[in-house]
């Protein structure tokens, strides 16, 4: 039987077992999860508080197979994923969510949110038995690479552009990630500056922009983030870069292409273009002080 030991570690170390992790529970579990090892990677983007905290690992010999991942998108907001791979050995949920509530009781300040998977009854029952209250939902949707719709072009005098046409520009994302954000991204093994998009005006202005993610791994690509600024909305941009990032995924190997979405808006654009609802997703919330 193969041993499991536990591991902390901090910082980039890790994000990378992170990735690795999520990168295991995809491919064990086909499209059954919550996340990629891009979002974890996109949550990246930006220093953090959890950036310094030792985060709770499992691993075997061909490396983790569970995890507790903590994030604090503000010093009092925070996000705990317990994460397990399907069909090996591995920690019981009963055994992971434990490790979670010492962590987050050692670390966490504020309100707490624990996304659960739709389906994901295990998790559910034990995030509600420690006294955390169902939220917000969210949405998960795929799309296989046969399915992905024609490239639309923007309007006239517009143009998408990527990283390594505008390398030497201010990253148009700092303005609400921080002006260290490209700097971060491309510390991400990941990030490939071909879908990092913008679509330009005439006079240069960024209309709006969109990241693509692909994974050579799972073979999977993650849409995350798409916006387009409010000058700029119901004039087709995000259809222009959506169909321009899937194609270009698609080309790098993608073999399907996930997306998550909260707003009913979000989810016409999506399935407009051919995206798939799969799951619908609570985020359990409660307060550190409470736990």
């Amino acid at each position: 039987m193969t041993a499991i030991r536990e591991q902390r570690a901090s910082g980039r170390d890790a994000l990378l077992l992170a990735s690795e992790l999520l990168q295991r529970a995809r491919l064990a579990g086909g499209r059954i999860g919550l996340w990629e090892a891009a979002d974890v990677q996109w949550g990246w983007r930006t220093p953090m508080r959890s950036d310094t905290v030792e985060q709770s690992f499992w691993l075997d010999d061909d490396g983790p197979v569970a995890g507790v991942l903590l994030t604090s998108w503000t010093d009092e907001r925070w996000q705990c994923d317990p994460v397990l791979v399907v069909d090996v050995p591995a920690p019981a949920p009963e055994e992971v969510w434990p490790r979670a509530m010492h962590d987050l009781k050692v670390h966490a300040v504020g309100k707490v949110e624990v996304p659960v998977g739709g389906g994901d009854l295990r998790f559910k029952e034990l995030v509600e038995r420690s006294g955390f209250v169902p939220g917000e939902q969210s949405h998960t949707a795929w799309m296989n690479a046969a399915d992905r719709p024609n490239v639309r072009a923007p309007a006239d005098g517009f143009a998408i552009v990527d990283r390594t046409q505008r390398g030497g520009t201010l990253h148009p994302m700092r303005h609400r990630n921080g002006e260290m954000v490209e700097e971060r991204l491309r510390t991400c093994p990941l990030y490939d500056p071909e879908l990092d998009l913008a679509v330009e005006a005439p006079d240069g202005q960024v209309a709006g922009y969109s990241l693509f993610w692909f994974d050579p791994k799972t073979r999977y690509g993650l849409v995350e983030p798409v916006r387009v600024e409010e000058a700029f909305q119901r004039r087709g941009f995000a259809q222009a870069m959506l169909t321009e990032g899937l194609d270009r995924l698609v080309r790098k190997g993608a073999q399907a292409i996930k997306i998550g979405y909260e707003t009913d808006a979000a989810g016409a654009l999506y399935r407009g273009l051919g995206f798939q609802p799969a799951s619908v997703d609570t985020w359990y919330e409660g307060r550190a002080e409470d736990l």
